[in-house]
């Protein structure tokens, strides 16, 4: 998808919606990446019996506002919803796998 963004912005008069989608896509795989991590060191840490940490919500959320933050500090430059797509786009593309592989590979 980062591929066609950046030809979108390249090709395209619509700089400021794809650099959004750019922007808000980058770091929705940097928080599902992050999100991928700490699950990793929460499944060894119940295996271990040891104390349970957080998911890190907070340094996800940390991420969003600063994408939101660089958005509407530069509004010539970054589209303001496209950046909040852009955020949502790893989460669309769980939900579509999750369908894909309960409904077309259960057969």
């Amino acid at each position: 998808m980062l591929s066609f963004y950046v030809l979108g912005w390249g090709f395209t008069d619509y700089k400021p919606i794809f650099l959004g989608l750019i922007l808000g896509t980058a770091l929705s795989l940097f928080n599902l990446w992050l999100l991928a991590k700490r699950m990793e060191r929460f499944g060894e840490a119940v295996v271990r019996g040891e104390r349970v940490r957080s998911l890190g919500m907070f340094s996800r959320m940390a991420t969003a506002v600063l994408a939101v933050m660089i958005a509407l500090k530069y509004p010539e430059m970054f589209h303001f919803y496209s950046v909040i797509f852009g955020l949502m786009t790893s989460y669309i593309v769980i939900m579509i796998d999750f369908l894909f592989t309960k409904f077309l590979l259960s057969k």
